[in-house]
């Protein structure tokens, strides 16, 4: 290179070194994120892409990102809430911005983010983009903003004294107190971890001597204050394992429920988050003073199951239809006792009509513990001509003797009344059946799962086939392919399978999305009981289902989609989690 040269392309060279072309492409480099590019705002939310992300965490210390979908009815369902709190935030002047991301348009982000379920919300903090914290909080404004509040802030306050304790006790219905010899020791930090998202109680904390004193303590505990029933529960921190997290909790759920606790939609979700498998519900005309005097016998039995039986009263006058059709019960058999195990779904009724007292309340308990009480299920009656069109009609009270004729080849059917799918393959059931009637060995049958509960096995998702081949053994056979009448009848024909030269296609049978809890799978029954609630669903979204009672968690009905298609009506147990992302060319629900 030419001497002469040199003095005039140095300075290039080194401006090239160190402009954006010179530095390596990264996330949160020029080129993609330009700083002179304004971020809009929508209703004091910042709206963000991939150009701008990174610029809006350089300049807000607290970020919450929302990425949803224009088309998913949670989403919508949210929008009101979040805009309100990005208004409380404002208000508050709280060191948070919100945040959204259009997850479809910026699938960049989307991946990222490792985004599958709308909407999902990720808490960014300090500008660090690469370990964001998700939100799995409530969807309420005033909700949102405490979350945030206790992450931002002290999740627990600092008390010194009897005047600041005894104000933060008479300022709400549930607070917890920590009482901690030494603030820096990690039980305190395992108490602060848990105040941080326990958003339903207010916490304390103090290491004062005098306040020990005051309220009765020698060493570590943490204490619960209630404005209803004993009015305090203790939980003495363990002095050889420290302070554990789950116990706590479970302690703090446990209590802070009323001994008895009236059904309504205010307390549902409270009941179902309480994590005690047994309820016992007692049903009552609350407008009958004769009624109303049995709440105190059916209190008095509660203390000694706490913790094991969650009491709760159900006015069979009040709009509570639903609760009533899941149990099988009718408004005039009230007053009235069931116990149900929400992880197993199983429901037991009193074997005698004996009155409700504190005693008989306590012995029904013990019998069904004890294995005394079977189970029951719930099951229409058989009608007269069940059998006699072609698609035949199959109750709870028949079904163990059509589908187990070891005479027979029996293909059936499980629906619900409501299910678009079911309704969508009706012809193809019909007219299978008008094909096959004259063959004496094969019955084609359908069950609504709705109205009838089976102790052989469970339905989880509509509609589902399945197919009983003659003989011996009790053997059954789920069908996951085509609902066409041909790729049907070759089913048939071929002895409940399909020719291997025509292999079925690979549709995945209905499953439950999200993070159900262990051992919980929510029964067709359960399904039924709020569908007359629901209404129809967003477009491209998902069906929105009331609270499901006596199952531990909240339910929502999804399409279960295959290869562009919706495919099956699926429960989905949320518990906390969100819809799954419909894929690009999916048949929206209807």
């Amino acid at each position: 290179m030419s001497r002469q040269l040199l003095p005039v392309l140095l300075p290039l060279l080194l401006l090239g070194a160190w402009s954006p072309w010179g530095q390596e492409q990264g996330p949160e480099s020029p080129s993609e994120e330009p700083p002179e590019e304004e971020i809009p705002k929508e209703d004091g939310i910042l709206v963000l892409s991939r150009h701008t992300l990174g610029l809006a965490l350089r300049e807000h210390p607290g970020l919450l990102v929302e990425f949803y979908a224009p088309w998913c009815g949670h989403c919508k369902a949210l929008a009101p809430e979040y805009s309100k709190a990005a208004a409380l935030l404002a208000a508050e002047s709280m060191a948070v911005t919100l945040a959204k991301v259009d997850g479809p348009a910026q699938l960049e982000l989307a991946e990222e983010f490792g985004v599958t379920e709308y909407p999902t919300l990720k808490f960014f903090r300090h500008g660090n983009r690469t370990h964001p914290e998700e939100y799995t909080g409530p969807r309420e404004a005033e909700r949102i903003v405490e979350w945030l509040r206790r992450r931002v802030g002290p999740s627990a306050t600092r008390l010194e004294d009897e005047a600041g304790a005894q104000a933060l006790i008479d300022a709400r219905d549930l607070v917890v107190i920590g009482f901690f010899q030494d603030l820096q020791g990690e039980d305190v930090g395992t108490f602060l971890a848990l105040a941080r998202d326990a958003l339903d109680m207010t916490f304390g904390l103090t290491d004062q001597p005098q306040l020990f004193q005051h309220f009765g303590l020698t060493k570590d505990t943490v204490v619960l204050f209630k404005k209803f029933d004993e009015g305090r529960a203790d939980f003495p921190v363990d002095e050889e394992l420290g302070l554990d997290l789950g116990d706590l909790s479970r302690f703090l759920v446990t209590h802070s429920m009323r001994l008895v606790t009236e059904f309504n939609s205010q307390t549902s979700p409270k009941i179902f988050a309480a994590r005690i498998l047994n309820h016992l519900l007692l049903f009552l005309n609350q407008s009958l003073a004769a009624h109303r005097e049995l709440l105190a016998g059916f209190g008095e039995a509660a203390p000694r199951f706490r913790g094991q039986v969650l009491f709760v009263v159900v006015d069979v006058a009040a709009d509570n239809e639903h609760v009533l059709q899941y149990f099988g019960v009718k408004a005039e058999a009230a007053p009235t006792l069931r116990l149900v195990n929400v992880e197993t779904t199983k429901k037991y009724a009193p074997v005698d009509r004996d009155p409700v007292t504190a005693a008989s309340v306590t012995a029904f308990c013990h019998a069904v513990f004890n294995g005394q009480v079977k189970p029951y299920l719930l099951s229409q009656e058989v009608p007269p001509d069940w059998d006699q069109r072609p698609v035949k009609t199959l109750v709870g009270k028949n079904f163990e003797q059509v589908a187990f004729d070891e005479t027979k080849n029996v293909f059936v059917k499980f629906y619900a009344p409501w299910c678009t799918h079911c309704k969508e393959m009706a012809p193809a059931w019909e007219a299978l059946a008008e094909k096959y009637k004259d063959h004496e060995d094969v019955i084609i049958a359908e069950l609504d799962a709705t109205a009838n509960e089976l102790d052989t096995f469970t339905v989880h998702g509509f509609p589902t086939l399945m197919y009983f081949p003659a003989g011996p053994g009790r053997k059954v056979t789920e069908y996951k392919s085509s609902r066409d009448l041909e790729t049907l009848s070759k089913f048939l024909d071929n002895g409940g399978e399909l020719p291997t030269e025509e292999p079925p296609e690979e549709l995945a049978p209905p499953s439950l999305v999200g993070v159900p809890k262990p051992g919980l799978q929510p029964s067709a029954q359960i399904l039924s009981t709020y569908t007359r609630l629901a209404g129809q669903g967003q477009a491209g979204s998902s069906f929105e289902l009331h609270l499901c009672p006596f199952i531990g968690a909240t339910h929502q009905l999804h399409c279960g989609v295959q290869g562009g298609a919706v495919v099956s009506c699926v429960p989905h147990t949320t518990a906390g989690r969100k819809p799954p992302r419909v894929p690009e060319g999916a048949v929206p629900c209807k």
